[in-house]
């Protein structure tokens, strides 16, 4: 699985934390393999550039194909991504309210699903899908993407306060408290709670604890040699209880669980995604 991660264009900053160019191959025994994917802080824009993956949730067997080019809203539980012979993707990692001052959608109208883009931009965005189809890279389609997003900054929400403020907290991997972040952004805990809501989908506790439930996730797929007991005080957990407490939450499972899915599959979706890819920047 080769991973390419770009930084964004400066102009872009404060809206891109980076790109990720994705082409995994399977072995030639190998048709399909299904791959955990628990909930992650980023909100994102996927292109396939070949054969789309299927999504499907855990206690079910359906297995949904995706769009070519999906937008992923927050997402707050389990599913389960099947991967079929090849994956060649670009995925572009937005700022926590990012996606939002894109759109213009209150992003838990967006939870925990997958929607095509084509349906949420316009017709210059199934143009861009076309051309992805003929690209002779991967590198060569993350500027086709990243130029089209420079072409539509002019519609983006301005900025505000909230959004450096949050960025904090993902900066920090959720040990930013409420309190800190709420003063940052210039706003009483009230009113921040309703911004976080418009804004990532979710209330900041929540978000407080995927960051630090994904850094513990993403540290199991990048260190399998680490134990639990480490992945809990390397992500900031007071003890592995209270990190098993949010694999439960989040991922359905114990981490003794994760693990054994992980073994099934050659495959690590979540091991290249860092939320220390850019400065800190307004």
């Amino acid at each position: 699985m080769q991973v390419r991660i770009y930084h964004p264009d400066p102009v872009l900053r404060e809206f891109v934390m980076n790109y990720l160019t994705i082409d995994a191959t399977l072995p030639d025994s190998v048709m399909e393999v299904v791959n955990p994917y628990p909930p992650s802080p980023f909100q994102s824009l996927i292109f396939y550039c070949n054969d789309p993956v299927s999504m499907g949730r855990p206690g079910s067997s359906l297995f949904d194909k995706q769009p070519m080019v999906v937008v992923t809203g927050p997402q707050l539980s389990m599913v389960h991504v099947k991967v079929h012979r090849q994956l060649r993707s670009i995925r572009v990692d937005f700022l926590p309210g990012a996606l939002y001052r894109i759109l213009g959608i209150p992003m838990a109208e967006l939870a925990d699903g997958g929607y095509d883009a084509v349906d949420l931009f316009d017709e210059e965005m199934r143009s861009l899908l076309h051309q992805l189809q003929d690209v002779p890279s991967l590198a060569a389609g993350k500027i086709l993407v990243e130029s089209f997003l420079l072409r539509r900054i002019h519609r983006f929400r301005q900025v505000l306060p909230f959004d450096a403020a949050i960025r904090g907290m993902l900066f920090s991997d959720g040990l930013m408290t409420v309190e800190q972040t709420a003063s940052l952004a210039c706003l009483s805990l009230k009113q921040f709670e309703r911004k976080c809501k418009e804004r990532i989908g979710m209330n900041p506790k929540t978000y407080a604890r995927i960051l630090k439930f994904s850094k513990a996730y993403r540290l199991r797929e990048t260190s399998p040699q680490h134990s639990w007991l480490q992945i809990a005080h390397e992500s900031g957990y007071f003890d592995q209880m209270h990190m098993i407490r949010d694999f439960k939450t989040f991922a359905g499972v114990n981490p003794s669980v994760i693990e054994g899915q992980l073994s099934g599959t050659p495959l690590r979706m979540q091991k290249d995604m860092h939320s220390q890819n850019v400065d800190f920047v307004l």
